[in-house]
C-alpha cells in the first residue's frame, strides 16, 4: 500500500514538472525590431566602421531599454556595435522604405550612421559619437 503511495506522489510530481515546462515554451517571442541592412560601400558607426556588406540591426534588450542597439554579421557571429543610442522622432522627409540617415564624412573616409528608424516605427535610435 505504501509502495502505491510513493508511485502515485512520483507520477504525479512528474506531470506536474511536464506541465510547469511546458507552460514556459508559450512565452511571446521578444520584440527585437531586427533588420538586416545592406550596404554597397563603406560605413561607420560610433567607434567601428564597416565595410560593404549585410548587417543585423536590432533592440539589444527590448523588454527593459530600448536604447541599446545592437549591430552584427549577417550570421550574428560578430558584433560590431552594441551601444546607448537616443530616441528619435522619424523625419517627415524621410522616403518610405528608408531605414538608415547618413551624416556628413571627409571625402574618402566613411559616411557615419546618424539613426536608425526600425520598420512601421514612428521614432527610431540615434547613434552617440563621441566629439
Amino acid at each position: 500500500m505504501r509502495t502505491l503511495g510513493l508511485k502515485s506522489l512520483a507520477i504525479g510530481g512528474v506531470l506536474i514538472g511536464l506541465g510547469l515546462a511546458g507552460s514556459s515554451t508559450h512565452a511571446l517571442p521578444l520584440d527585437t525590431r531586427t533588420m538586416y541592412i545592406g550596404f554597397n560601400r563603406p560605413v561607420a558607426l560610433p567607434g567601428v566602421e564597416l565595410n560593404a556588406g549585410t548587417y543585423v540591426f536590432e533592440l539589444a534588450t527590448p523588454m527593459s531599454d530600448s536604447s541599446l542597439v545592437r549591430v552584427t554579421s549577417r550570421d550574428h557571429r560578430t558584433v560590431y556595435l552594441t551601444a546607448f543610442t537616443y530616441r528619435v522622432d522619424r523625419p517627415a522627409n524621410l522616403k518610405p522604405g528608408q531605414v538608415i540617415t547618413f551624416g556628413e564624412a571627409p571625402r574618402g573616409t566613411p559616411r557615419p550612421i546618424v539613426a536608425w528608424f526600425p520598420d512601421d516605427m514612428s521614432d527610431g535610435r540615434e547613434f552617440i559619437y563621441r566629439k
